[in-house]
């Protein structure tokens, strides 16, 4: 769907807010309540600005900090943390961002970000504490990102149209839905997810034996493939139609179709799904104040309801997952003890810049056929 039919549909009631906005990001084009040019530093007194994935940017995140406030901060989004990471290290500057874990320390490595301090956030002791003592996150007991929401990457399937012997990532590969499986286009995901299909261990994914290993299952997959990308409306809405039998998709996908009737499941693969967490970190310039304001609410039990509720994700607010019953909780994929959930997955492990470039010029080369 071309970026003019995303607006004309979204201004129909036919697409949401966060699905345009995603969409419009993944090919650069940028919605924002900020000024268009960068700012090389922060202004005195000026509105604390949040830089996050389209999406995030929603009052239902900002309840306490309105209440506190009397708005909502501004808002600037991205496609993708490298291209946010950019952006910064071109000088834009954001009070908060939102990367997730894999990146931390290559975002901590710029100095561009200081460490936050859990005493002056009142939602901290009910963060999940797996989710913050992560590799690289923490310096004298103050972590660089703050945990605000968890997710899985997996495969959604048509329960009506396939019905496979067991659940696990072997469905992407299998010869028999050619032409009917989709993949997200971004090695951030897919590259992890085809190194758990290779029985690759996480801890060795950037050697180049094993480099060389997950290579070789991306391209035995391709012919398979009928669609790459990196918008998720278009993944759900060609599972809907039919069009395709399974997908790579975040937990958001399979919450969303189930909503809208359509028979699909969120796999449980016997290799283990793809976990992430992603969060706040704090810019070197930022309004201090302000900046603790947005974290603390996007880690609030209000923040973190809305995002179990609406969006699927577990939040990283343990109290959060009392508002919902066990039924509620399990149909989501979810539990009312989310170490559980994040236990059975496997974390991305951060690697070097070096390996993240050399990871995405191979993935590209294996999309266009080489």
């Amino acid at each position: 769907m071309k970026i003019k039919d995303k607006v004309k549909a979204y201004g129909q009631g036919e697409l949401s807010r966060r699905d345009m906005l995603s969409a419009m990001a993944a090919v650069g084009v940028t919605v924002a309540m900020v000024p268009a040019a960068p700012r090389s530093a922060k202004a005195a007194g000026s509105d604390a600005t949040y830089f996050t994935w389209g999406g995030y940017d929603i009052p239902e995140l900002f309840q306490p900090y309105i209440a506190k406030h009397g708005e909502p901060p501004s808002f600037s989004t991205f496609g993708g943390s490298e291209e946010g990471l950019t952006k910064m290290r071109a000088g834009f500057v954001a009070d908060v961002a939102h990367p997730c874990n894999q990146a931390v320390p290559r975002w901590v490595a710029t100095g561009l970000f200081q460490p936050v301090d859990p005493a002056k956030l009142s939602n901290w002791e009910n963060v999940i504490p797996s989710l913050y003592q992560l590799e690289g996150n923490m310096e004298d007991g103050r972590p660089y990102m703050v945990p605000m929401e968890w997710g899985q990457t997996s495969v959604t399937y048509r329960t009506d149209l396939i019905s496979p012997e067991e659940e696990s990532w072997d469905i992407l590969w299998n010869p028999e839905h050619e032409g009917r499986l989709g993949v997200i286009a971004s090695a951030g995901d897919t590259w992890w997810c085809a190194a758990i299909k290779a029985g690759v261990p996480f801890e060795e994914i950037a050697t180049e034996e094993n480099f060389q290993k997950v290579a070789a299952v991306l391209r035995e997959q391709r012919p398979l493939i009928r669609t790459y990308t990196d918008d998720m409306t278009t993944l759900e809405q060609a599972l809907a139609s039919g069009e395709l039998v399974a997908a790579m998709t975040w937990n958001e996908s399979a919450v969303k179709l189930r909503g809208e009737g359509v028979p699909v499941k969120f796999a449980d693969p016997k290799e283990g799904a793809l976990t992430w967490v992603c969060g706040a970190m704090m810019h070197k310039d930022a309004d201090v104040d302000l900046a603790h304001d947005i974290i603390d609410s996007l880690i609030s039990v209000e923040s973190g309801t809305f995002l179990i509720g609406d969006y699927g994700y577990g939040s990283s607010n343990a109290k959060a997952f009392e508002q919902f019953s066990e039924e509620q909780l399990a149909n989501l994929g979810l539990s009312s003890n989310p170490t559980d959930v994040l236990k059975a997955g496997k974390f991305q492990i951060p690697q070097s810049q070096e390996f993240e470039t050399k990871m995405n010029q191979e993935f590209e080369n294996i999309k266009a056929g080489f």
